[in-house]
C-alpha cells in the first residue's frame, strides 16, 4: 500500500458501519418511499469512509481486501438492503476504475468520495471514429446512479480482427448520460436503479477498455499492478463485493424476529408464547443454521480474492466457477432463512411499518440478479466440474 494514505484497521471501518445501522433504519422507509437512499445516508457512508474502501491510497483510500468489505456490507444490510446492495454496487464499478490508464485514474478521482455506477449488460453500440468511439445505447438496472459522478457502460464494438464484434467498456460522466426514472419496483427498492441513456456520445480512446481486459483483471495502470485488490478477475471481485450484503439482510430479518417475539402467541392455538412452541424451535434453528452456512460460503470466496490478490498467483477455472456456486448458495440460503422467519413471523408482519416484509423483497430481488441467482452459477459450476467449458464469459 502506498504511504500516502493510512487506511484504517478493519475492525474500525466495521465498527463505523455499525454505528451507521441506527440511521439506515431511521431513513429506511423513506428510502423505499422515495426510491433512492436518503442525502443523510450518502453523507453517513461518505463521513465513515466506505466510498473509499476500493480506492488506491494515492487517491486518499483505503485499498480493502475483501473481507473488510464483505464485513461493512454485513452491517449496511443490516440496516437497509438497499444501502447494502447499492454500496456494493458502488464498490465493483469503483474497483473497475483501477483497469483503466494512470491519468484517466487521476480524472476521476479528483472529486472527493466519488461515486462510480455501471453495469455488466453490453446494451449498446459502438463506432470507432477518430480519437475514441461514439456510443449509442440503453443500460437498465443501475443501481446509485442518482447518486452518482461516473458510469461504466458496456457496448459492442468492431473486434480487432474486423469481422466479429465484441463488448467494451467505456467510463463516462454522468453528465454526460440520459437519466430516465424508471425504477418502480418491489425489491431493493431504495436502490434507484433507473435506465441511463447515451445518444450519439463520443468517448476518448484513453476512457475505453477491451472487457475482456476487465473481466480478467488485466489493469493497463502501472501504479495499480502491484497492489492486492487488482490482481484478481471481475467476477471473483463481484461475487466478494456482494454476499455481504444478503447476509446483512438474513442477519436483520433474524434480529427482527427476536425482538417481535417477546410475548406473542400463536393465534387459534394453545399457545400463549410463540416461543414456548417447539415449530418455532425448529424454525430459529433452521434459520440460524442457514445463515452460518451462507457465511462460509462467502467468507471461502473472500479468502480466496485476498489470498490471490496477496501473492499474485493466477486462478484456476474450477476456482472461478466456484466463487459463481458460492455467491449462488449465499443466494439461496439466506433468501431460505428469510423466508423461514418471515412465514413465521404472522400476520402483523405484512404492515409496511414492521421491516420484515421490506426484508423478504429485499432478499427476493437479491435471487433474482442474473449473476447472483442461484441455479445459473450452480450449472456453471457443475459444467466445469464436469470438464467441459464454462458457456459464459463471465467467469
Amino acid at each position: 500500500m502506498s504511504s500516502t494514505t493510512k487506511a484504517p484497521p478493519r475492525e474500525e471501518l466495521v465498527r463505523r458501519a455499525t454505528e451507521l445501522v441506527p440511521l439506515l433504519r431511521k431513513h429506511a422507509e423513506w428510502t423505499e418511499e422515495n426510491r433512492r437512499l436518503h442525502d443523510e445516508t450518502i453523507e453517513g457512508l461518505a463521513a465513515a469512509g466506505i466510498f473509499r474502501m476500493r480506492t488506491p491510497a494515492r487517491y486518499g483510500g483505503y485499498e480493502s481486501d475483501s473481507q473488510t468489505l464483505n464485513d461493512v456490507m454485513v452491517q449496511l444490510g443490516r440496516g437497509d438492503g438497499a444501502v447494502g446492495w447499492t454500496a456494493s454496487v458502488w464498490a465493483i464499478p469503483g474497483w473497475m476504475v483501477g483497469m483503466f490508464p494512470d491519468a484517466v485514474q487521476d480524472e476521476v478521482y479528483s472529486t472527493p468520495d466519488v461515486r462510480v455506477c455501471g453495469t455488466l449488460s453490453p446494451s449498446g453500440m459502438a463506432t470507432p471514429k477518430d480519437g475514441g468511439m461514439v456510443i449509442n445505447g440503453r443500460w437498465s438496472f443501475i443501481s446509485g446512479a442518482l447518486h452518482s459522478h461516473w458510469q461504466e457502460i458496456i457496448a459492442m464494438a468492431p473486434a480487432p480482427d474486423g469481422v466479429n464484434m465484441w463488448p467494451v467498456m467505456a467510463l463516462v460522466p454522468m453528465s454526460d448520460l440520459q437519466v430516465i426514472d424508471d425504477w418502480y419496483a418491489s425489491g431493493l427498492k431504495g436502490s434507484g436503479s433507473v435506465t441511463t441513456v447515451a445518444n450519439d456520445l463520443f468517448v476518448p480512446q484513453e476512457r475505453i477498455l477491451p472487457m475482456p481486459v476487465v473481466l480478467q483483471g488485466q489493469t493497463v495502470s502501472a501504479l495499480n499492478a502491484g497492489i492486492p485488490m487488482y490482481r484478481n478477475p471481475l467476477i471473483g471481485v463481484a461475487n466478494a463485493s456482494s454476499v455481504g450484503t444478503a447476509i446483512g439482510l438474513a442477519e436483520a430479518a433474524r434480529e427482527l424476529f427476536f425482538e417481535r417475539l417477546g410475548d406473542r402467541k400463536i393465534t387459534y392455538t394453545s399457545y400463549d408464547h410463540q416461543a414456548e412452541a417447539p415449530i418455532t424451535h425448529y424454525k430459529v434453528t433452521d434459520a440460524t443454521m442457514k445463515i452460518d452456512q451462507a457465511k462460509f460460503h462467502a467468507d471461502r470466496i473472500t479468502r480466496l480474492v485476498d489470498t490471490k490478490g496477496a501473492s499474485g498467483d493466477q486462478w484456476t477455472l474450477e476456482e472461478r466457477a466456484r466463487t459463481r456456486a458460492d455467491v449462488g448458495m449465499v443466494s439461496a440460503l439466506t433468501k431460505a432463512a428469510v423466508d423461514v422467519l418471515s412465514l413465521a413471523s404472522g400476520g402483523s408482519s405484512v404492515y409496511s411499518k414492521v421491516p420484515m416484509q421490506r426484508i423478504t423483497r429485499d432478499i427476493h430481488a437479491f435471487n433474482l440478479h442474473a449473476l447472483l441467482a442461484p441455479e445459473p452459477n450452480f450449472e456453471i459450476y457443475g459444467r466445469v466440474l464436469c470438464g467441459l467449458e464454462p458457456n459464459t464469459l463471465y467467469i
